[in-house]
């Protein structure tokens, strides 16, 4: 056997010419390119933590010290460490929020048992302001009030008449859009949560116009 021969039996086919069998330099000069431009984007950890550029512009969260230190000590470059970020904020937050605003309406719940009396109470009220709520109130108007303490508190106030409501009878025809600025006002924090006096007025001067109660 041939020096030549000896040398293109170690070469890997993709670098051979399928005809002659002999080594394809621009073949083999392209892979070597590749592999260089694929190495070159490693680039090293840097030399300290600090040095880590983290873009948190969603404003979900800010880098912290800790944690670039401990990924710095586990040699991970600045493209590494950024996605560790990128990856919290698009998959943890989201997740912690999701459990978090679990936990709150729970809490929510248990604000409204204890202002009703008992669980048995609470049920049996809910209950009255889902029809009540379905009966007189826009659907969207209605889950806003219906997402929190405060807001269950207004709905229960409008179901036993000591505040307006938007419903209306058959025979009127209120203006549409008047009836939508209503409905926004009510899903002011400062009409359920709050009960400005002034906001709650207005609330009360519109009802009184729009439907002449």
């Amino acid at each position: 056997m041939t020096e030549e021969n000896l040398l293109t039996t170690d070469i890997p086919e993709k670098f051979k010419d399928p005809e002659t069998g002999n080594l394809r330099a621009e073949a083999l000069l392209q892979s070597y390119r590749e592999l260089e431009k694929r190495l070159s984007q490693n680039t090293p950890a840097p030399k300290s933590p600090e040095e880590y550029c983290i873009d948190c512009a969603h404003g979900m969260f800010q880098p912290d010290p800790e944690i670039n230190a401990r990924l710095h000590a586990l040699g991970f470059t600045q493209d590494q460490a950024q996605e560790v970020y990128n990856l919290a904020a698009e998959k943890m937050v989201p997740m912690i929020a999701e459990l978090a605003a679990e936990f709150q309406a729970d809490r929510e719940v248990e604000k409204l048992i204890a202002h009703f009396g008992s669980p048995e109470k609470w049920k049996e009220v809910s209950r009255q302001l889902l029809a009540f709520g379905n009966q007189n109130l826009p659907a969207e108007v209605l889950d806003n009030l219906a997402s929190s303490y405060e807001g269950v508190l207004a709905l229960y106030r409008m179901m036993k008449g000591e505040e307006p409501s938007l419903h209306h009878d058959a025979g009127q025809s209120p203006g549409g859009a008047d009836e939508k600025a209503l409905a926004a006002m009510m899903r002011d924090p400062k009409y359920w949560k709050e009960r400005d006096p002034t906001f709650v007025a207005k609330v009360t001067q519109g009802f009184q116009s729009l439907y002449g109660k």
